[in-house]
Parts: structure tokens; sequence; C-alpha cells
């Protein structure tokens, strides 16, 4: 079974982060050009929805009925322990930097591993925690990027991977977190994207997904003594994308989500050693997210995205039918994991009108419990807004969806000016999540906010995330303009008043909706975005760049090199006509700070209008309460100088 170590990604923090308080002066870290003083009634007035906080589910005490969780009280997202549904919130980590995932050893609960890094750099190293000593241990080089720590089934031993090597290649290390001296190399990989899956039960082979691209990846069965590694799927013929893995209870198959034979992630039984697949989610015309097998080999539980929201179905592992269907409110739902009993699963739930917070479903009971209540800043979450699911046609006539958040027309009568917020990924897709600080705007300011998923988003099938790698990279900006079409005919939004604002990839097309539509845009705020794709795949780090070159195109190829230098929004900046705010970590591994000084320094040669935010301890996207309390006065004021106005 897996036990493993997830990361948080930051970039939701960046969006949608709860984790803020009011902040009167600047911290001393950021660099702020451009940004006018901000004014007390701002921060008086916004200072309620700077209070939301969050909490994830992170792992089930091994043989008591209690909860690691994360979540922030002062700087930085840190663990707790809960020891009841609703029971207070014990801290446990005390740093500031934020902690990212924990979980308890198996079996016995006598340490706790997490992982951290410094300043955003996601150069993560592993820790060990001795919660009655409070005593806490580097197990990793300090050094290298560490990912996807899964502990073996006895709970000896942990899997992890490593560029320690080289800074490029993901190698598969094994130590036992009681002795760092055993830490020692299995295998050693070529290429990023290799992760650890699963283990089996006497500890000697283990379950590895090799991830190529969001359309392909691949698994193995590495023998642990000798490093041997055997492929189980095929790498020749059409490509065949392979998510979430476990091996089967008795170890004679392999249930993972996978796109073979169909356009969506099913979960699908690998018979071993014939390879033979079963889909087990046929009748479900959606993606299988998340799944997980209880201990005894008798439940296996699976969320589906549908349309953005998720549903959580418990399948009878034996006879392969969905036996029971927990009543749960339009949410999306992440961490599945048992407990040791067979009998409780915990995850994490988020709606529009909830933080995320930590929840268990009882098998046996039928019962769902509410472990934390995250506090919302003394607002009543039953008044923010639920979205709305609406469609239109692009360009090509394709289908593309989005969430429409809608002020309160009483108080906002008449069309409202509105803001597009892009997700990032470019694989990524929107979801009707808790909307934290924006529903400020919303709710203050009347501002409507649309979310769309444009072409080259995940959770509409492989077809439609494909279609805008390489050179169809522009045909998701049209998706873009196709929208300002759609809402200019809408009553509901001011036609003469939208602005673009999204983060890393959702950067990137905020800048090419400028290069694009400056026109029909009034301002954009641009979040650790790509300003230069060349740039971008020169100074991206190592073990990140063929990853990124098999989504946005491989510069080295002359034809992509033209393209890619040809739709760049630096070298098309004379485009861009309306104010702009470019936010960005310093120690950002995906997208360099250097993405946006280069176009600060080029809007500023053209004397055109823009802001520039740097925070010099943070990366891809802000994760630190002060910071991010700053960003959110400076967007509600950059907002209110250009959009309101």
């Amino acid at each position: 079974m897996k036990r493993g170590v997830s990361f948080s990604h930051w970039i939701v923090a960046t969006l949608l982060s709860f984790i803020m308080h009011s902040q009167a002066q600047v911290p001393d870290n950021l660099v702020v050009e451009g940004v006018p003083p901000i004014p007390q009634e701002l921060r008086t007035q916004a200072a309620p929805y700077l209070e939301s906080r969050v909490a994830g589910f992170a792992g089930w005490h091994p043989t008591r009925r209690e909860m690691l969780i994360t979540t922030r009280f002062a700087e930085s997202a840190q663990l707790h322990y809960v020891r009841m549904p609703g029971g207070a919130r014990k801290q446990i980590t005390f740093f500031s930097e934020p902690v990212s995932g924990g979980t308890f050893r198996p079996k016995t609960g006598d340490y706790i591993l997490f992982a951290q890094d410094v300043g955003g750099g996601e150069f993560y190293q592993y820790y060990r925690l001795d919660p009655a000593s409070a005593k806490v241990e580097l197990l990793t080089d300090g050094k290298s990027q560490n990912s996807g720590g899964n502990f073996s089934e006895s709970g000896k031993w942990l899997a992890y991977g490593s560029t320690r090597r080289n800074g490029k290649d993901r190698d598969i290390w094994v130590i036992d977190p009681a002795d760092k001296s055993t830490d020692r190399l299995v295998v050693q990989n070529e290429g990023g994207g290799w992760s650890v899956q699963d283990w089996t039960k006497d500890d000697k082979r283990l379950l590895l997904a090799e991830y190529i691209s969001i359309n392909e990846s691949h698994l193995y069965l590495v023998d642990i003594g000798t490093g041997t590694k055997r492929p189980i799927t095929n790498r020749s013929g059409q490509k065949v994308a392979y998510g979430e893995a476990s091996f089967s209870p008795n170890e004679e198959a392999i249930y993972v989500t996978t796109d073979a034979d169909s356009e969506f992630q099913q979960l699908t039984r690998i018979d071993l050693p014939s390879l033979k697949r079963t889909p087990l989610t046929a009748n479900i015309r959606w993606d299988v997210t998340d799944f997980t097998i209880s201990r005894d080999g008798k439940w296996i539980a699976f969320v589906t995205n549908e349309d953005g929201s998720s549903v959580l179905r418990i399948m009878d592992l034996a006879s392969g039918k969905v036996a029971q269907t927990p009543e749960l409110p339009p949410a999306v739902i992440s961490g599945l994991s048992w407990h040791e009993n067979n009998e409780d699963l915990g995850f994490t739930l988020t709606s529009a009108r909830s933080p995320s917070d930590a929840y268990s479903y009882n098998v046996r009971s039928k019962k769902v419990e509410r472990w934390t209540e995250s506090e919302t800043g003394g607002l009543d979450p039953q008044q923010f807004v639920q979205p709305e699911l609406v469609r239109f046609k692009s360009f090509d006539d394709l289908t593309i969806s989005a969430f429409v958040y809608k002020p309160d027309a009483k108080k906002f009568p008449g069309s409202r000016p509105s803001m597009i917020l892009i997700h990032g990924g470019p694989e990524s897709q929107s979801r009707p999540i808790f909307m934290g600080r924006y529903n400020f705007f919303l709710n203050e300011l009347g501002i409507s906010i649309v979310v769309p998923n444009v072409r080259g988003s995940s959770g509409y099938g492989k077809t439609f995330v494909a279609m805008d790698n390489g050179f169809k990279r522009e045909d998701s900006v049209k998706d873009i303009g196709a929208l300002i079409s759609w809402m200019k005919k809408n009553q509901a939004f001011d036609p003469e008043r939208i602005a673009v604002i999204g983060g890393s990839y959702g950067g990137y097309m905020v800048l090419a909706s400028l290069v694009h539509y400056s026109d029909q845009l009034r301002a954009g705020i641009d979040i650790v975005g790509i300003s230069n794709f060349l740039t971008f795949l020169k100074n991206t780090q190592d073990y990140r760049r063929d990853l990124r070159r098999a989504e946005y195109g491989d510069e080295r190829d002359p034809a992509m090199h033209a393209h890619l230098e040809k739709i760049s929004p630096l070298n098309n900046v004379e485009k861009i006509k309306r104010p702009l705010f470019v936010v960005q970590g310093k120690n950002d591994p995906r997208v360099p700070v250097t993405e946006a000084e280069q176009m600060v320094a080029a809007l500023r040669k053209q004397g055109s209008p823009v802001w520039y935010l740097m925070a010099k301890d943070e990366g891809h996207g802000f994760a630190k309460k002060r910071n991010i309390d700053f960003q959110f006065y400076s967007t509600i004021l950059f907002f209110q100088e250009h959009l309101l106005k």
C-alpha cells in the first residue's frame, strides 16, 4: 500500500491562498516598485478576508484514530495533531518556513516524516521528527531536490526520488529514517519525472512511475537489492498516461489510473505477469483523480472529477462493484487514505462556501465526520458566492467551460466589472473551490470573477488536454479572446471593464492576452508568469527542462525555436497597451525571476505603466503570510486604480 508524503502546489497558494492577516508596513524582504502606498482604509476593509485559514488531511496515526493535518496559525503552514473530529489542533512543528506534507511511521507511529524547503526554492529535504522530544533530524543531503517519499509496508524503509547525482536526473534512494547512515542509491534513472508509487509487502521491490508528459508515462518494477528495472508498460505505439498506482493486496496485479483505450483516466487492474488490463470504471466518463486500497484489501475508495466537482465512491474490491457513494456537498476532494482499522477513510474537502478541511468517512457506520473547521475571519461562509458553470464556443467551434462568480445583484446592480482568472499548469484545471480572499472582490467591490478552463486543461479528456501543445500554443490564447467576446455580449458584465489575472502558465496567458486583446481589456496581473519561452527553457531548473519541452516544444528544433520566439510576449511587448502588475518570487525554480525582470524592464523602456512586486524569500508563488498580505493589498489597489475607475 502507498504510504507517502505529498507536496503542496504553491501556485494555488498564490492565487487562492487564505493564510493572511493585516500588515501595516511593507516587509523589508519585498522589492516594491511602482506600487503606491497602501491606504489604511483599504487595509481595514480587507482585514476580515485576510483571516481565513485552511487545513489539509496529512495522514492517520497507525494505532490510534487520530489525524495529522497541516494548517497555519502564525507565519506559515505547519503540522498539527487532531485527536478527534472537531478536536483542538495541537501544533507540533514551529518553523518560519512552511512544512510540506507529513506522515507517521507506519505500524508504530514513533516518529513523523516531513518535507521542507527554504525560501520557496522547492529543493525539498526530508526530516524525521520525534514527537516526544520535538527533536528534528535532517535525513537527506540538504542540497538536492527530493520528492515522492514512500514508506515500505513494514515501516522500516523510505524510498524517495532525488536529483543528488547530477541535479538533472531523478534517481531512487532508500533509507531507514531511524538511521540516516543507511541512505543508499538503488537505481539510476534518466530524466526528472520519476516517482515511487508502492512497495511489495516483503520490502524487496518497488513500483515506479516515469512521467514524460501529461499524455505519456510508464510503470516499472525495481528490485532494490540489484537495482534491476523491469518495464510493465509498453513504450512503443500510442502514447498512454498512467497516474496513481498500487499493488493489489495479493500482489498479483496493479491498480492504476490510465487513459489506455479511453479519453479519461480510468481505474484499471493490470494483471501480473500477463499485463492484461481490466478497466473498473469504464461506465464513468470522467477522470479518476485519486484512489486508495484498504489495508485488508476489501475496499478501494476512489474520486472522480465530474465537470470540476468531486464524487467519492467506495468499491468492493472482490466484486468490482461500487458499494457506497457517500453523501457529500458539491466539493473538491483529495488526499484519500485508509486508517489501519480498515473502516475510516480520511480526506481533504473544499467547496465554494467551505475552506479546505480534514474529513473522514466510516464504511461501517456510513458516517461523514469533519475533523477541522477552519476559520473564515468572522465572515459567514454561507454568504460566499456559489459559481455558475457556463460554456461558450471558441474560434474553431470547440466548447470551452468556465466557472462564473457573480456579486450580489441587489448590492451591485447592473453590468459589473470583471476579472478573468486563468489557471496555471498548463494542464491544471479550475474547479469550484473556496475562493478565500478573492471573495473580497465579489462582496466588497462588486467585481465578477470568470474562471475558464481553456484547451490544454485537464479534466476533459486526453484529446482536449493536448490541444495546446507545441505549435498550437496560441490556440489557448484565442480561447480567452472568445471568452472576452462572450462576456461582451452578456449583460452581466461591463464590456469596458474586463481585466486578466493568472499565475505561472496563467501568467503567460495574461501577457499573451494583453498582446492580442489590449484594446478589449483594462489591465492585467502576471504572477510568476513566463515572458519568453526560450529564456524560460534555458533558465528553469535542469530537472524540469525536458518535462517542459514535452509541453511547450523543444527549442533545439529550428522550427520550434522560431515559433517560440515569435509568440513569446517579451518579443511582442509593444502590443501591450494596458497597465500591468508583475508579481514574482526571487527563488522560483520553475519560472525564474529573470522572466519577470525582463518583462518589467521592457515595459518601462517603452513607457508603459507597470507595477512590480518581488519577494526575496519566496519561490513559485507566495507562501508566507506577510508577503501574501502585501500582495493582496497591492492587487486590490491595482484593480481600484485600473479596473474600477
